[in-house]
C-alpha cells in the first residue's frame, strides 16, 4: 500500500503535465468565451464591442443551427452503428486461421492512416462520382442510372466516408479484445453443445463489452469535430442537408468573418461534447463495474 510520502511524491511529478495540460485547454477556451460575448469582424474592427449574449441568440436563430445539431447527431449515431456491427464480423472473420493473415490485417486497418481530406477526396472523385466513379461504373453495368450521391445523399455519404474511416479503429480494438478470450471457455462451450449464435449471444459478446464501450467513448469524442470531409465533398450543402455544427461554426468564422457568433457555436458545441461525455462516462463506468 502506498505511504503518504509516496502519494505526495507522486502528486509532485505528475504536477508539471497536468498544469500543463490545463493551460492547454483553459487558455484557448476561456479567448473563445470571450470572443462569444465580443463583436468581432476582423474585417471591419471598428465595430469591436461587448454585446452579451447576443451571439449566442443570432447563432441559435440561424436557420442552420436546429438543422446542423440533429445532422450531427445522425452523423455520430450512425457511424457507430456501423463501426461497431461491422467491427464485430471483421474481428470474428480475422480471428479465423487464414493464409496471408497478417497481410490481411495490415489491408484491413489501412483506411484508419488516411488523412480526412485525402480519403474525401478519394471518395468524391474516384468511387462516388456520378459521371466515372465506380459506383457509377457498376450502375451502368447493370444498366442502372448513376446515382449523384452528394447530391441526392449528401448526409449519407458523409457517413459512409466517416465510417470507412473509423472501421480499422474499431475493428483492430474488437479483435484485440475477442483475442483475449480464454479458448478453454470456447472449448467448454463447444463441448456443452452450443452452436456458434448460442455462443456469440452468451459468450463473445460479453467479453466484448468493454472493447465496445471503449470504441464508442473514443468514437464519439472525434465524430463531434467532423470537418474535412464535409469541405471538401458536400460544403454543407444541398442547402444545409449536411452541415454539422463543427462545419456552421466554420462557416461563420472563415466565409462569414464573424468571429463572436463563431466562438459562441464553438461555447454550444463544447457543451453538446461535454452532454454526451458525460452520458457516456456513465455508461462506461457502469460498463467497468460489472
Amino acid at each position: 500500500m502506498a505511504t503518504r510520502q509516496t502519494q505526495t511524491l507522486a502528486r509532485f511529478m505528475l504536477a508539471p503535465s497536468v498544469i500543463m495540460l490545463l493551460v492547454w485547454m483553459v487558455i484557448p477556451l476561456g479567448i473563445t468565451l470571450w470572443f462569444s460575448f465580443q463583436q468581432y469582424n476582423p474585417l471591419n474592427p471598428i465595430r469591436d464591442g461587448f454585446i452579451g449574449f447576443d451571439n449566442y441568440a443570432l447563432f441559435y436563430a440561424n436557420p442552420a443551427f436546429l438543422q446542423s445539431i440533429l445532422n450531427t447527431l445522425i452523423l455520430v449515431g450512425s457511424v457507430l452503428a456501423i463501426t461497431v456491427i461491422g467491427g464485430i464480423m471483421l474481428a470474428l472473420l480475422l480471428d479465423q486461421p487464414m493464409w496471408g493473415q497478417g497481410m490481411v490485417r495490415i489491408l484491413v486497418i489501412s483506411p484508419f492512416f488516411v488523412m480526412p481530406p485525402v480519403a474525401a477526396l478519394v471518395w468524391k472523385n474516384m468511387i462516388m462520382h456520378p459521371g466515372y466513379g465506380v459506383f457509377a461504373d457498376i450502375s451502368r453495368f447493370f444498366g442502372l442510372q448513376p446515382v449523384d450521391w452528394f447530391a441526392q445523399y449528401p448526409l449519407f455519404s458523409i457517413i459512409l466516408i466517416v465510417a470507412w474511416q473509423w472501421l480499422p479503429f474499431a475493428t483492430l480494438i474488437l479483435l484485440t479484445s475477442l483475442q483475449s478470450l480464454d479458448g478453454e471457455q470456447k472449448e467448454a462451450a463447444e463441448m456443452d453443445g452450443a452452436g456458434f449464435v448460442s455462443r456469440f449471444i452468451y459468450l463473445i459478446l460479453p467479453h466484448l463489452a468493454r472493447g465496445i464501450t471503449v470504441v464508442i467513448l473514443i468514437q464519439t469524442i472525434f465524430l463531434l469535430a467532423v470537418y474535412a470531409e464535409i469541405l471538401v465533398t458536400t460544403n454543407g450543402g444541398p442547402g444545409y442537408a449536411s452541415t454539422n455544427l463543427p462545419f456552421l461554426v466554420y462557416q461563420k468564422a472563415s466565409l462569414e468573418f464573424k468571429i463572436g457568433q463563431a466562438s459562441a457555436g464553438g461555447i454550444i458545441a463544447v457543451i453538446l461534447a461535454n452532454i454526451v461525455a458525460i452520458f457516456l462516462m456513465r455508461a462506461v463506468g457502469k460498463n467497468l463495474d460489472k
